[in-house]
């Protein structure tokens, strides 16, 4: 027997006393493992979610972006007036849906290399830049980082609407809509979108797009905000957003009180019962 055929045999024996050591280390814990494994199943809390409707519309010099104001933990509100249009640069901005961790992170990463291309190259960055880097993030997590966009700006080759998914896919589109209420919303865009529209009918068909998400849609609500991003014939990008353009969530007063009299619900048998029995006290010797 040669050296060769020695080490390999000392080897393979090795190779089933560890195989065999952690055979018995895993009957050994098993039950043990399993006791822990099923206690800290459903022990993880609910995350916020923006449960949202968020819309955005290209024009010719302009592009517009709203949302709604609500988000939600579960099926409780938790909070009535979140802004859901994120600054990335002075010429980008971005709707989020989705967990409201993710999309926060996710454009504040995007707003930090943006920052970082600008002071490098002292120019403003192009929006496919921008979608790039966000669509390169999300398809590196596979979906598991909750955050559907809606990238909007205006840059040297004018104005630019994306629609960013979670999975890393991109969409160009001269209108679109995302979040749980994007059925209703997007039904009023193609019903309403014409080419060449001009910013007033834009801002109120994203609008009328986001309210008919809201009224069919129990995870959105509260308010519209609306972003305007233009470009001048100067070539100098403006940015509006306005915060609470529209309200829809809001309470309406009681039309009239209603009051009745006490004797307008007849009485028709009447019982009486004695809930407290009274029982003699007992003596107590001290």
């Amino acid at each position: 027997m040669n050296m060769e055929s020695v080490k390999g045999t000392i080897q393979e024996i090795e190779r089933n006393i560890i195989a065999s050591k952690m055979n018995s280390c895993e009957d050994g814990n098993s039950a043990e493992n399993s006791a822990v494994v099923n206690s800290l199943k459903n022990t993880a809390g609910k995350c916020t979610k923006t449960g949202t409707t968020i819309v955005g519309v290209k024009g010719d010099t302009f592009v517009i972006l709203a949302a709604d104001t609500r988000s939600t933990n579960g099926p409780i509100i938790a909070d009535k007036n979140i802004s859901k249009i994120h600054y990335i640069s002075d010429n980008i901005s971005c709707c989020g849906a989705g967990t409201a961790a993710d999309t926060r992170f996710t454009t504040k990463m995007a707003e930090s290399a943006l920052k970082r291309f600008n002071l490098k190259y002292n120019r403003i960055p192009a929006l496919s830049y921008c979608v790039n880097i966000l669509k390169r993030h999300l398809f590196s997590y596979q979906g598991h980082v909750s955050a559907s966009l809606i990238v909007g700006g205006v840059d040297e080759t004018g104005p630019g609407l994306f629609g960013v998914h979670p999975h890393g896919s991109v969409d160009t589109l001269p209108y679109t809509a995302q979040g749980s209420g994007s059925y209703a919303a997007i039904g009023v865009l193609e019903t309403e979108w014409k080419k060449g529209m001009q910013e007033s009918e834009a801002v109120e068909l994203a609008c009328n797009a986001i309210e008919a998400g809201i009224r069919n849609d129990l995870y959105s609500g509260s308010n519209i905000d609306i972003c305007i991003i233009r470009q001048n014939e100067t070539e100098v990008f403006q940015k509006e957003h306005r915060r609470g353009f529209k309200v829809i969530g809001k309470k309406q007063p009681r039309e009239m009180k209603y009051t009745y009299p006490r004797e307008s619900i007849k009485i028709t048998k009447e019982e009486v019962f004695d809930l407290i029995s009274v029982t003699n006290e007992m003596e107590v010797e001290y």
